[in-house]
């Protein structure tokens, strides 16, 4: 007997409505009526009350009058001109090399500058929130450029995102002494956001390829290779990172020769960098473990050296596969740069507890605290919304 279509789909006897999606979601039982209306209480019972306070009782000026300590520290307010630099060249990078690798999904990257916009919504003066929109520009700028055909693209935006570091350390640090156009200025006077992202940022690229080298060691051949890797992973991974900052703090001026010193910016640079290898390491290695074996077969089969086999087949999907796990890395790394404290370094969290010392705000600790934490949760949130952009464009978790 044939079933006609009509006759197999019948058609709804409701129309798709908003009450009609409340109803079917959020009220189609007992026990979902009840959980619903739980939910609503307890939601009302925590936003209620912080909404009153955040609109009416909190004192919001602790963190307009220290703003720019909270952004850039003790940085010098004649050369912040050059922060502005280097965050519209970072917006152009950023616009141009996700235009060139997520095409078709541009809409995205005007998600991600639309927060500029939102930042210039805040009571700044207005050449600040002209500064803010100015990033705005660049990044669009950068996405209409990268939109073209040119099939040298794709090469120029990793060449981009690997000379953008050095260049934005050398515009900020200067390179010209005391005098000139970029004339130097002490680490020791980085500070607030921009230390935390430069921290953050510096870890994550360096122990990267030393996490990826660390974890191929592991797999050697070669005894010495394996157990050098295997004897700095268990090591590091063996202490907190607290404890490398204090070797660095104090232990590391011992065996340097009398007279040289080495900046506390750049301790903390290798001690988060050395950390972060180590975990990275590990990730890496359950990657590689995820690779059937018949990858390795085929790639011998047909010829392929181990190099070519590792670097183009083997590693290219490990990578793929743990980009997840290295982005909750990398998020736990931008919360450890917390610690540099340690090396009398002042992060953003840091210079929220030397405002907190100021008689004059007494009585602020929410008000800071919590706008540290939403500092921490845009930054923490960027890098999810990119991992998951990233894991769809490549189609992570598909088979």
């Amino acid at each position: 007997m044939t079933i006609s279509t009509s006759e197999a789909l019948a058609p709804p006897t409701e129309r798709y409505t908003i009450l009609g999606w409340i109803k079917r979601n959020l009220f189609n039982t007992f026990g979902d009526s009840a959980l619903t209306i739980l939910a609503i209480w307890v939601t009302y019972s925590i936003v209620q009350p912080a909404l009153s306070w955040g609109f009416g009782e909190a004192r919001w000026a602790v963190i307009a009058d220290n703003l720019k300590l909270f952004m850039v520290g003790r940085y010098p307010v004649e050369e912040l001109w050059r922060v502005w630099a280097v965050l519209y060249l970072l917006a152009a990078v950023i616009g141009f090399t996700w235009s060139v690798w997520v095409k078709g999904k541009e809409k995205a990257g005007y998600i991600l500058i639309a927060i500029p916009l939102l930042l210039a919504l805040l009571p700044f003066s207005t050449n600040i929130r002209l500064m803010i929109l100015a990033i705005d520009l660049f990044g669009l700028i950068g996405i209409v450029v990268g939109r073209g055909d040119n099939k040298s693209f794709k090469k120029w935006s990793i060449i981009s995102l690997l000379l953008y570091f050095p260049v934005g350390i050398l515009i900020i640090g200067g390179l010209t002494g005391e005098a000139g156009f970029l004339p130097v200025v002490k680490p020791d006077l980085w500070g607030g956001l921009m230390l935390t992202i430069l921290l953050a940022v510096v870890g994550i690229i360096f122990s990267f390829p030393i996490g990826v080298s660390l974890a191929l060691g592991r797999q050697s051949e070669l005894p010495i290779i394996t157990w050098f890797s295997v004897g700095f992973i268990e090591l590091v991974r063996g202490v907190p990172l607290i404890s490398i900052l204090f070797m660095m703090d104090l232990m590391l001026p011992l065996f340097l020769p009398s007279g040289i010193r080495v900046e506390g910016v750049i301790r903390a640079f290798v001690a988060i960098t050395l950390f972060s290898a180590a975990y990275m390491a590990e990730n890496v290695r359950g990657g590689l473990q995820a690779i059937p074996k018949g990858q390795y077969e085929a790639a011998h089969a047909l010829g392929l050296s181990g190099f070519t086999t590792m670097a183009f087949i083997i590693l290219p999907q490990a990578l793929k596969a743990v980009i997840p796990i290295l982005v909750s890395q990398f998020i736990g790394l931008l919360k450890d740069t917390t610690l540099v404290m340690i090396l009398s370094l002042f992060d953003v969290l840091g210079i929220g507890k030397s405002v907190l010392g100021n008689p004059d705000y007494v009585g602020t600790s929410k008000e800071v605290y919590v706008f540290v934490a939403a500092l921490f949760w845009v930054l923490s949130y960027g890098l999810s919304y990119a991992s998951q952009r990233l894991e769809t464009s490549l189609g992570v978790g598909e088979r």
